[in-house]
């Protein structure tokens, strides 16, 4: 028991850690480390715990980066209601989508993502466009793709938020990061809520590992802005957080369709 705590507070650091750095990858990471390192025996116990952890997380950094003027408020709250549209719509279709396959496909869109956020950026915090009511629209059409992304492959979407709302808006990566964790936080919570209601969250587990998160997510949020005066610092650290669990996911979901039974 003691061992088990002692893990769930150390992977709820590290999944903070990532969520506040990047403002993407904890959702990614909370499950695996809580049924490979926690011991949480059941996958959906572990979906739900993470996922209720991970929101409070994001929330919580989202007021660090909000005191520190990263948010861009208009386009954060059309990212997460339009996101939400799009997450229903996409959970839907994931349904009817074998489940290997699905995560086969989503290791190869978390490759091809991390390889666009590893080309050069000309856009600084001091040449960026201005945020108006014209990129927030763009930033709607983006959220509602990233969002039945999000619902199609069951992650809180975290991962596609930022390089959506760079390549929708042009805003710094900075920016982003801290504007995508309402959106992260919103999907979580939605998430959570839904495990919820029957039973599959591990109430302990999930304080254990939120504590851990909330001291993580501080040190990510302290770092981050001190790394995004530096040229595609962030983006990455966001590359290689992003090819190294896409690797993971193509390997298990691929070794996974390989066995079958023709």
């Amino acid at each position: 028991m003691l061992f088990q705590s002692i893990s769930s507070v150390l992977s709820g650091a590290l999944s903070g850690f990532i969520l506040g750095l990047i403002g993407g990858g904890g959702s990614v990471l909370a499950t695996p480390l809580l049924l490979y390192v926690v011991g949480v025996g059941e996958p959906h116990v572990a979906l739900g715990t993470g996922a209720l952890a991970v929101s409070v997380n994001a929330y919580a950094n989202l007021i660090g980066h909000a005191l520190r003027k990263h948010v861009v408020w208009r386009c954060a709250m059309v990212f997460a209601l339009v996101g939400t549209v799009g997450a229903l719509i996409g959970s839907s279709l994931g349904k009817i989508i074998d489940g290997q396959l699905l995560l086969f496909l989503f290791g190869i869109v978390m490759a091809i993502i991390a390889g666009l956020m590893l080309r050069p950026r000309r856009i600084t915090a001091a040449d960026a466009p201005p945020i108006d009511l014209k990129l927030c629209v763009k930033a709607g059409i983006a959220a509602l793709a990233t969002g039945a992304a999000s619902g199609l492959f069951g992650i809180g979407g975290g991962f596609l938020i930022v390089p959506a709302l760079i390549l929708s808006t042009g805003m710094t990566t900075l920016n982003a990061v801290g504007t995508s964790l309402l959106a992260v936080g919103t999907f979580g919570l939605a998430t959570a809520l839904n495990y919820s209601l029957t039973g599959l969250i591990d109430w302990r587990i999930a304080g254990e590992f939120l504590a851990g998160g909330l001291v993580g997510g501080l040190a990510g949020t302290l770092l981050a802005a001190r790394l995004g005066a530096r040229k595609n610092t962030l983006s990455r650290i966001f590359a290689v957080v992003v090819f190294t669990v896409a690797g993971y996911v193509l390997y298990r979901s691929g070794h996974a369709l390989w066995a079958r039974p023709s």
